[in-house]
């Protein structure tokens, strides 16, 4: 296939591209810079010049294409206290998702969209499942789900892919936050106990699984990309305060904006998810590292002089 790839350039999708390419498939690449183009290129890529801002390039890419991931998102919403930037952000991923859509109607091509594994969660402290979704999910992030499932409504063959928290040796989703919110601050927290869980995949096992969801084109499913159940908090602190020699230390929820700012609403959510569902139609096994194996090789010298 041919494959309009949303969010090419960025962290898990400069590693769908090789996976796509390796199977087979060919990949249209957006990116609004040069600097984009040139290392799309350079990975075997076409360019398709865009961003999130312009629907119009979003359907053009689309029409041009055998089959859509969309997993760009905008994470200058990671930032600062002002959670009505991420709303903002997770509104324009709505728009996207339709504008994608639109291009798709009529068609079996498939459209594999991006949301949070805590969509999926039913009952708390109990593991998220591909198989709930709540509409009225208090997170923003919920909107690309009900835009996806419009979608679906108007006959584009939709599939979601959800994500934990996706790292390698230099990222780790939300904890990238969580580190650089420990070096300002002079100490790494945990909330209580520090027992809420995060789940966790290496990226590369993540790219695979985008994969796999684009080639099944089953319409109406959701896969949890998720290789570890849930890592606790206190587990993620500890290692951080091992890394950049910091002391670790238990604060309370009411300590917690003040500590984490933006990300206090997320820093004591017991969040754990499930992939078996995903692993049994999908065959999707996750080999690479795990979360704390790639903290510990994390260069923390590089960390604490960003």
């Amino acid at each position: 296939m041919r494959v309009f790839l949303t969010g090419a350039t960025g962290f898990i999708g400069s590693a769908i591209v090789p996976e796509l390419i390796d199977a087979g498939h060919r990949v249209l690449g957006l990116t609004r810079s040069d600097a984009g183009a040139q290392s799309l290129i350079a990975a075997g890529a076409e360019v398709h010049r865009g961003s999130l801002e312009d629907p119009e390039s979003l359907r053009s890419g689309a029409a041009r294409s055998d089959g859509v991931i969309h997993c760009a998102f905008d994470h200058s919403a990671f930032g600062g206290n002002d959670f009505s930037k991420f709303l903002e952000v997770c509104e324009m991923d709505r728009r996207a998702i339709e504008a994608i859509g639109d291009a798709l109607r009529g068609s079996d091509r498939p459209l594999v969209i991006t949301s949070g594994t805590g969509m999926g969660n039913a009952v708390p402290g109990q593991p998220a499942t591909e198989d709930h979704f709540d509409p009225k999910h208090p997170n923003p992030r919920t909107l690309s789900e009900v835009a996806g499932a419009a979608m679906s409504e108007r006959g584009v063959n939709v599939s979601v892919v959800r994500l934990p928290q996706v790292h390698d040796t230099v990222k780790q989703g939300l904890i990238t936050y969580v580190v650089r919110v420990a070096r300002e601050k002079g100490a790494s927290a945990y909330i209580g106990e520090g027992l809420n869980r995060w789940p966790a995949a290496h990226v590369l096992d993540v790219a695979r699984l985008y994969r796999l969801a684009l080639e099944k084109h089953d319409a109406g499913s959701r896969y949890n990309a998720v290789a570890e159940e849930g890592v606790s908090m206190r587990e993620i602190a500890e290692i951080i305060g091992r890394g950049l020699k910091l002391p670790v230390v238990s604060i309370s929820q009411d300590e917690a904006p003040a500590h984490f700012g933006w990300l206090a609403m997320f820093a004591g959510v017991d969040m754990p998810a499930s992939s078996a569902q995903t692993r049994q139609r999908l065959g999707w096994h996750p080999t690479g590292p795990r979360l704390i194996a790639d903290l510990e090789k994390m260069r923390w010298g590089e960390a604490m002089a960003q």
